[in-house]
């Protein structure tokens, strides 16, 4: 299902992304997926990249019930994050893009969260399908475009215009979300007064 979507927001962008899972072991162990770009293909139609492209970024997966910050600094993704650079790591309720820091240890750059726990996701996320695509489609869309494009090249300013609005976007969701704003209170006022 994740690599369903992968592969129908991938079709979109520029330059598209698919998914393609599983992947064979490269000498990292078995990633469940790896997001190839549409350049390390022969041809558009090929099912396959060409023989020893590795993925830009790989993903793995886990179990809703494992906490992802054990699967994030685990000994898999450091192997991966070694071989590809970058993953997409997921519990399938929580999503974290996971880089690397200056000394190659696992750093979670971007992340996304269907449900705290497991008990939420599955009585909340899994229960309530239309709901959960109200509440968090468009979000978890645009968290999981920024996935596939993360360190892609940008050269258009479109991309700069989209990447900066995606990430407002999903500033002003979490904001809408959050019951006590007093916090930005400060900020607010900043705001008004800097700008009349």
């Amino acid at each position: 299902m994740l690599s369903e979507a992968l592969n129908e927001i991938g079709s979109a962008l520029k330059p598209k992304v698919r998914c393609l899972m599983p992947l064979a072991d490269q000498g990292a162990g078995l990633p469940d997926g790896g997001l190839f770009t549409a350049e390390q293909y022969q041809k558009p139609i090929d099912e396959k990249p060409k023989p020893g492209q590795p993925p830009p970024r790989s993903h793995r997966s886990q179990k809703p019930r494992r906490p992802l910050d054990k699967i994030v600094h685990g000994e898999q993704v450091r192997k991966y994050l070694q071989k590809y650079g970058l993953a997409l790591v997921t519990n399938y309720r929580q999503f974290v893009i996971v880089g690397r820091d200056g000394d190659l240890k696992p750093t979670p750059l971007e992340s996304y969260s269907l449900a705290e726990d497991e008990n939420e996701f599955w009585s909340e996320v899994a229960a309530h399908p239309k709901k959960t695509a109200e509440v968090h489609g468009k979000s978890f869309e645009e968290f999981l475009m920024r996935a596939c494009l993360h360190n892609a090249p940008l050269t258009n300013p479109r991309d700069v215009a989209w990447f900066l609005a995606s990430y407002a976007r999903d500033a002003k969701t979490r904001i809408e979300n959050h019951k006590d704003l007093s916090a930005l209170t400060a900020v607010r006022n900043a705001l008004e007064e800097a700008l009349g």
